[in-house]
């Protein structure tokens, strides 16, 4: 059992619409007893959207936990099941109002591993053919071109703080840069 922990019980603390919060008694492998609270969500999708200019195309939206405007990549939350690249053409479609047929996996994330169960899954799109956005009704948000290296050098000063959209520039970048 080194480096495992076996659940004992588990008490749900809270279900809701995004999420549900369980709080779980654990074995320790020293025998030892201990408490995890886990945020349990059904995880989501990015997808970098990258037109024929070399731009990305951004999201700018206000996140209600940070009380902040950010500048994101498309993204969403995937529905119980939900393939991952049908949800990441799905968010680029109702977010920029773009469809893509060509779309490459840059890989899976875990944002938070110590509390949350949320896997991302983050996609690139290139060959963008556009149309209408179909934003939700309770979405707001204005599309931001900034070229693919502008990006790159704004994640490295800090100037976009989003975990998702960070990753997903810098393995697009070195994969574009590398010819991967």
């Amino acid at each position: 059992m080194h480096l495992e922990e076996k659940t004992i019980s588990v008490d749900k603390i809270y279900d809701g619409k995004i999420i549900d919060v369980t709080r779980e008694k654990v074995l320790l492998e020293n025998e030892s007893e201990a408490y995890r609270e886990v945020v349990h969500h059904s995880g989501g999708v990015c997808i970098l959207p990258i037109n024929s200019k070399g731009e990305v195309l951004f999201v700018r939206q206000f996140r209600y936990p940070f009380k902040e405007v950010l500048l994101e990549i498309p993204a969403g939350k995937r529905e119980q099941g939900e393939d991952p690249k049908e949800c990441g053409i799905r968010e680029l479609r109702e977010e920029v109002g773009a469809t893509s047929d060509n779309i490459t996996f840059l890989g899976k994330l875990y944002p938070t591993v110590a509390y949350d169960t949320e896997v991302i899954y983050m996609y690139m799109a290139r060959s963008l053919s556009f149309g209408e956005q179909n934003l939700d009704d309770d979405e707001f948000l204005d599309v931001v071109k900034i070229p693919l290296d502008k990006a790159y050098e704004m994640v490295l000063n800090d100037d976009i703080p989003d975990a998702k959209t960070q990753i997903a520039i810098l393995k697009a970048w070195a994969m574009l840069k590398n010819n991967l």
